[in-house]
């Protein structure tokens, strides 16, 4: 096979004038692109040769078609899709924002107010999603994009499709079905049957590591990291952040699924119950110190009329 940029540019200029490379990885290839007919950019991804040949291209066009019906303001929506010689591509609006990834590189962990804001319109996305029977599988700030304030996900039904490739060609390309970080237990046992709860698991760590500062778990190797799925327990996070926000990232955070809020919009309700509770409500120590404060001013405008009726 040839270069695929040469390949890509031979096969699409007719619709699509590529402009550069914005980046590759495990999965494939990303270009920038403008399409001609509607003078626009968009992004171009192309498959990694090797997930998408064989008995894996049936299902990747498949889960590629299921995808191109979700229709949701923080989901990236799909344009186009289809092979060009050999290679398997799609194609989406270019989101000129930064990825979640970049913008935790930038500023470390998150206000709550900020951090539960982007957790809930992703959850909704996922919601969305979930309703129309599409699980996302590989949710984590890498395919988390920041435009304009808003969040909106990415690449959904890629990891499912991908997941149809051999264990060998999945360790040669290097990628794998569910970043080791934000990976749920169930998805790490192999078991058949991932739901919708998979996918609340890993937003529990992304929203983890946006109050933290760093994932639930964290390692030297990939195996002590997916040890921690399995078996360990996630340090708690810091105090700044609310008692009631704490309990629902650590109940998402559950190893059963069925320990777990049953939907993203559950999870979303919630966060957000908890840190409108938080941002309303003063803490029980400065409650008490508020009353006696009070307390006092009433007993010295106490005296001080009694002074003066005497």
């Amino acid at each position: 096979m040839g270069d695929p940029h040469e390949i890509i540019h031979t096969e699409l200029s007719a619709t699509y004038e590529l402009e550069d490379e914005l980046g590759s990885g495990g999965m494939g290839t990303v270009y920038l692109a403008r399409d001609r007919q509607d003078d626009r950019r968009v992004a171009i991804k192309v498959i990694h040769p090797d997930l998408a040949k064989g008995a894996a291209l049936p299902r990747f066009e498949r889960e590629i078609r299921v995808t191109a019906g979700l229709e949701h303001p923080h989901i990236v929506p799909l344009l186009d899709s289809g092979m060009a010689g050999e290679l398997a591509y799609y194609v989406t609006p270019y989101i000129e924002g930064e990825s979640l990834r970049g913008l935790i590189r930038r500023r470390g962990k998150l206000p709550v107010e900020e951090a539960v804001r982007i957790a809930c319109e992703v959850a909704e996305a996922l919601g969305y999603a979930h309703q129309h029977g599409i699980v996302h599988r590989d949710i984590k700030p890498e395919n988390i994009l920041i435009d304009d304030g808003r969040a909106i996900v990415a690449d959904f039904g890629l990891a499912r499709a991908m997941s149809g490739a051999d264990e060998a060609t999945l360790t040669a390309t290097g990628m794998v079905v569910g970043t080791p970080l934000y990976i749920s237990p169930e998805q790490l046992a192999g078991l058949q049957t991932i739901d919708a709860r998979t996918d609340i698991y890993s937003l529990a760590c992304v929203v983890y590591e946006l109050l933290a500062g760093r994932p639930p778990f964290v390692g030297t190797t990939v195996q002590a990291i997916l040890k921690g799925h399995i078996y360990g327990e996630p340090d708690p996070l810091p105090s700044a952040v609310p008692a009631a926000v704490q309990e629902a990232v650590m109940r998402a955070l559950n190893k059963r699924p069925t320990g777990r809020h049953p939907t993203a919009a559950e999870f979303a309700e919630s966060l957000r119950a908890a840190g409108s509770n938080a941002g309303s409500r003063p803490p029980a120590r400065r409650r008490w110190v508020l009353v006696a404060v009070a307390t006092l001013v009433l007993l010295g405008l106490a005296l001080i009329w009694r002074s003066c009726s005497g």
